[in-house]
This record gives structure tokens, C-alpha cells and sequence, in this order.
């Protein structure tokens, strides 16, 4: 069974203007989605107390950088770190709402 050509066709259109945008828009909520997940494997690891204060110190400086440059990427791209949670339908969204760059 397949979609109707109609449907189908809706869904692989694009537009030439914001491929660019919307190419970057993907890249960067996979690179943000990676970056919470690093961000709370870290601090399950300062929990657990298997990090040095010298690698709790780079940790944090290495995800505090990469917020930097995300927003510089999304600035440069004219987005929001908001646009990048992906609407999932009912699964949620794709990105944690409790994550300090949602707010």
C-alpha cells in the first residue's frame, strides 16, 4: 500500500531558498541533541563521583564553548535554540524541556 501521490509529493517538496536553513536547522538538533546527552552523562558522573575537579572543570568549560558556538550557529542561521525540539507527535518533543538552553 502506498501513499496517495499527492501526499507523497507534499512531503518530498523543498524549497531552493531555505535548504540552507533548513539543512543547518538538522544539523544543529543533532548536534544539541548530543550535546544534552553529554551534558547529562556528565553530571551523572559528577554525582557518582568518578571525575577529578580538573576534569569537572573541563567538562564544564568544553559544554559551556559548545553552547556558545550553538548559539552562534543558530544566530548565524537565523533560528532559535527553540526551533531545533523537533515535535515528535506523541512521543513529545525531541529535545528536554529542562535543558538550560529551552529557556
Amino acid at each position: 500500500m502506498s501513499a496517495p501521490s499527492g501526499a507523497a509529493a507534499q512531503r518530498l517538496r523543498t524549497d531552493p531558498d531555505t535548504v540552507e536553513r533548513d539543512l543547518a536547522k538538522l544539523v544543529l538538533t543533532v548536534v544539541e541533541l548530543l550535546r544534552q546527552l553529554m551534558e547529562r552523562q556528565a553530571l551523572h558522573r559528577v554525582d557518582k563521583g568518578d571525575l577529578t575537579e580538573e576534569q569537572e572543570e573541563r567538562i564544564g568549560m568544553t559544554l559551556m564553548i559548545l553552547q556558545r558556538r550553538m548559539d552562534e550557529m543558530c544566530a548565524r542561521h537565523g533560528l532559535r535554540m527553540e526551533d531545533l525540539n523537533l515535535d515528535l507527535g506523541p512521543l513529545g518533543t525531541l529535545l528536554s524541556p529542562t535543558s538550560p538552553t529551552s529557556g
